[in-house]
């Protein structure tokens, strides 16, 4: 490695699903070592803009060394930050490869490396209930953008369903539990904590904004308020692609969020959504274009082992394709786009937006990388809502 120290820690401060997340989220580039009393050999994780492409671990490479690291419940690592060259043999989006190596660590599917007593506190990997939600957590925010705090109390109602409310908070400290009401009642779907986000970037965008889940305390929380008439002005400054590209990524959580509530639901519309449409990007498929739909309309959809799994219906403003600064564990890799037949294109510059995206202050790139890790793990409760409800 011959890059500079960015930073460094101990696991048993820091675990590998938290570092993967702060790393993430920062789109960070570089080599992960990790060093241990009980290997012989330090570990290794290859990092290209937040997410792991590679790994050794002993014997073990790619995503089986991966997820033997879940196991290592104390080390030291060192994330260096260079350019990463390095064979890319893993495919998952990085929210997918944290909730299957803690799943993995929950069944005793990996060894586990370090005291015992420290299995005792590991995360749970589940959507079944609360308590065993998957957790997202972010990098800690620039304080010069809190413009007030306040504090909430185990069970607190945070912000309302149907409520209106523009402003943005980020969690300085505790946990929060995301809850959506379905016909089978309230269903909680993910938890977040230090460094993730309450609110709708779109309302950096527009006057109004209608909060679309019921966000409460789980313990107490400390919430600070972020300048949003400074991250206003921000986006006010870029161009009209960059800010209907953030709309269209606000509204995709949105589309991916409801469509797990009616997935849950067992809501049978959700088999017919691909019905008449033809494939357009392929699961997968090496594609590196950014389209923004003018008419028609297509659905977003993983193809799983139990079926193909629909996630949002696109219509025009809407966005679909690779974004190189965000992962969604959507697509090109992880999902595939169906169109309808009277779908029309215009093609966006990634580069371009990339190049915005940036510029901007590391406040408001967090906010939206949050943004972009809520999509990808919806769509992984999505898909395990549609196993139980819908598989043969």
């Amino acid at each position: 490695m011959s890059g500079d120290v960015a930073f460094a820690g101990n696991l048993s401060f820091l675990n590998l699903g938290e570092l993967l997340q702060l790393l993430g989220t920062t789109g960070s580039s570089g080599t992960v070592s990790i060093h241990t009393a009980h290997t012989a050999q330090p570990a290794l994780i290859y990092i290209d803009k937040g997410t792991p492409v590679n790994a050794a671990n002993g014997s073990k490479t790619g995503l089986d060394a991966l997820f033997a690291l879940f196991g290592w419940l104390d080390g030291q690592f060192e994330f260096v930050q260079e350019e990463v060259t390095c064979e890319k043999t893993i495919t998952k989006s990085r929210m997918e490869i944290i909730l299957d190596g803690l799943r993995l660590l929950d069944e005793g599917q990996v060894e586990i490396l370090g005291p015992t007593a420290a299995a005792e506190s590991k995360p749970t990997h589940t959507t079944a209930k609360s308590g065993s939600l998957p957790l997202i957590k972010g990098p800690l925010v620039d304080y010069s953008y809190v413009v007030d705090e306040e504090s909430f109390y185990d069970g607190d109602e945070i912000v309302q369903e149907g409520n209106h409310g523009n402003w943005i908070w980020v969690i300085l400290e505790g946990v929060a539990e995301i809850v959506k009401e379905t016909p089978k009642g309230s269903l909680s779907l993910l938890r977040i904590g230090d460094g993730a986000f309450l609110g709708s970037v779109s309302s950096l965008l527009q006057a109004d904004n209608v909060r679309s889940a019921t966000v409460t305390a789980a313990g107490n929380v400390q919430l600070g308020m972020l300048d949003s008439q400074l991250m206003t002005s921000e986006l006010a400054n870029l161009s009209l692609d960059y800010r209907e590209f953030v709309r269209a990524l606000d509204i995709r959580l949105k589309q991916v969020t409801s469509m797990a509530v009616d997935i849950y639901a067992q809501d049978k519309k959700v088999v017919e959504f691909i019905q008449g449409k033809k494939p357009l990007i392929k699961q997968g498929q090496n594609e590196e274009r950014l389209f923004k739909i003018t008419s028609g309309n297509a659905i977003v959809a993983r193809e799983t082992d139990d079926g193909i799994v629909p996630l949002a219906h696109l219509e025009k403003g809407d966005f679909f394709g690779r974004v190189p600064f965000l992962d969604m564990g959507n697509e090109p890799q992880a999902a595939s786009v169906f169109a309808s037949p009277n779908l029309k294109l215009a093609a966006l510059d990634p580069q371009a937006l990339q190049k915005e995206h940036d510029s901007l202050s590391s406040t408001l790139q967090y906010v939206l990388a949050h943004l972009a890790t809520s999509i990808s793990v919806t769509t992984l409760i999505a898909c395990e809502y549609y196993k139980k409800s819908f598989a043969n």
